[in-house]
């Protein structure tokens, strides 16, 4: 073992590995738990396993460090945050192989997650200095009215194991724009991105205890010292609603701004004027990406009656030529599960709807390649009493149904408690502003399965969160919003 940093020989290769062994030479006094690689189970870092007193420590390092950086010029943040994306652009393939290492996504779709967790840098340096106030016309003539914005403060950031690069950087940069400090606590199952991030967030130059990391095997513990914090002003989180949850229950003694991006139930409507090669490729897309373990994931097919037969036929034989691997292999499309319990889940409820009167098309078991891995999976006569179409899968299985109106297409899509996004494909105009419009979700769309942006607010309504990420909105999460009043003035 290297005596300077704690690096085990296993590690060596690592990317980033010298970040890793810093980070635990760091907490030296901590004990450690073990990360290991989804698809073959190998172990690949040991990383210091912190508690509430540590997590305490990484708030009052913030709480300190915030009136500094709040009291730098928005151009200055912006520089930092500007180097931050240089260094991580420089190093875009090394995090990509880390990334699918703990994670298991085919190093394609890693790669893409860098790029994509670039973007929200490099747009929120350049929104640090465009956070506007205004000026209200008065009502008195002794008087003039502002509205300044202003950092909240000290962030609380919990992230979740899907997207373990793109989404600390859609939560770290905002808030350091708007000259917020933060507390980060990602995913036990994947914190070494977040490691990594944190190890180039120091290089470029942003001052120690702006950006805080607890990594953890107790996520609860850490939780409930951020909720109960006084100085932690918001919290924002990604993860299972059932999480949220109880996170805006501990939040209610604080009262802390609040960001929850939940659980999502999308639909992906198929109507009979849709172009169907399109709308084929579209499910693909927007079903087994990540292996299904998105929030956004279609988790329910809805087919019209006419087209459905043809439909279901099509979408069984582009599923059946996916290739099932480590996500490391080349030609890799769908890898394992993160963990033994996600794949238990999903051959649960593969084995509830087949009692239930679903029919497996193509898939329907674990994989030959065995641990984390499951086949993609087509299930069809799937209907709304089917405990598939209430949950989120988070696995590779589509479940199709068949509707015959628009009218019970969209009570179908509404029918959940989540609203987070859902897709259609049709081409007729009037039919394509009433399904729009109609539909409770905070996103919609339109004949594609790709629509994430810097530049557009992602969040949901209904069970599948409150408030939004990305976007000028997204900024606006971070601050609070004052009103100044202005008296005495004499002309």
């Amino acid at each position: 073992m290297n005596a300077a940093h704690g690096i085990a020989p296993a590690e060596a290769a690592l990317p980033f590995a010298e970040a890793i062994g810093q980070f635990r030479a760091a907490h030296a006094a901590a004990a450690t738990f073990t990360v290991r690689n989804p698809a073959t189970g190998a172990r690949l870092a040991d990383v210091p396993d912190l508690g509430r007193m540590e997590a305490g420590h990484a708030i009052d390092l913030a709480r300190k460090a915030f009136t500094g950086w709040a009291a730098r010029t928005a151009k200055e943040r912006c520089a930092l945050l500007r180097g931050w994306h240089r260094l991580i652009l420089d190093r875009q393939e090394e995090l990509a192989r880390l990334l699918t290492l703990e994670q298991g996504k085919p190093l394609a779709e890693a790669r893409a997650e860098i790029l994509y967790g670039l973007t929200f840098i490099e747009w929120f340096a350049e929104e640090a200095r465009r956070v506007y106030g205004d000026i209200i016309p008065t009502h008195a003539a002794d008087k003039r009215l502002l509205v300044l914005k202003q950092p909240v403060g000290v962030v609380g950031a919990i992230t979740p194991w899907n997207f373990p690069n793109a989404m600390v950087t859609r939560k770290v940069a905002p808030a350091l724009a708007a000259g917020c400090t933060i507390v980060l606590k990602p995913a036990e199952e994947t914190p070494l991105s977040a490691i990594a991030l944190h190890a180039l967030a120091l290089e470029a130059g942003i001052p120690a205890g702006v950006v805080n990391l607890v990594t953890t095997s107790r996520p609860g513990d850490i939780g409930e010292v951020l909720t109960a914090s006084h100085d932690v002003r918001k919290l924002s989180f990604t993860g299972s609603t059932e999480v949220g949850r109880l996170l805006m229950r501990q939040c209610a003694d604080t009262i802390k701004k609040l960001s929850l991006e939940l659980g999502g139930n999308a639909p992906f409507i198929v109507f009979d004027d849709a172009d169907m090669d399109a709308a084929v490729a579209g499910a693909i897309a927007a079903k087994f990406r990540n292996s299904g373990q998105t929030c956004v994931s279609a988790n329910r097919i809805l087919v019209q009656s006419r087209v459905y037969a043809a439909f279901a036929e099509r979408f069984r034989s582009a599923v059946a030529t996916l290739e099932v691997g480590d996500g490391m292999a080349p030609g890799t499309g769908v890898g394992p599960l993160i963990n033994a319990a996600a794949v238990d889940k999903v051959e649960r409820l593969v084995r509830d709807a087949v009692a239930r009167g679903a029919k497996i098309v193509q898939g329907g078991a674990r994989h030959a390649l065995g641990g984390n891995f499951y086949q993609p999976t087509v299930l069809t006569d799937v209907r709304p009493d089917m405990a598939i179409t209430g949950q989120e899968i988070f696995g590779p299985v589509a479940p199709l149904m068949v509707f015959d109106t628009d009218r019970e297409a969209i009570h179908l899509a509404n029918d959940t408690r989540y609203g987070l996004v859902s897709y259609f494909y049709a081409q007729d105009m009037s039919r394509i502003w009433r399904v729009a419009e109609a539909l409770e979700c905070g996103i919609v769309v339109l004949n594609s399965a790709t629509f994430s942006s810097e530049a557009t607010p992602f969040g949901g309504v209904k069970e599948s969160g409150i408030g939004r990420e990305g976007s000028k909105y997204g900024l606006d999460e971070y601050v609070e919003i004052k009103y100044f009043c202005m008296g005495g003035l004499q002309g």
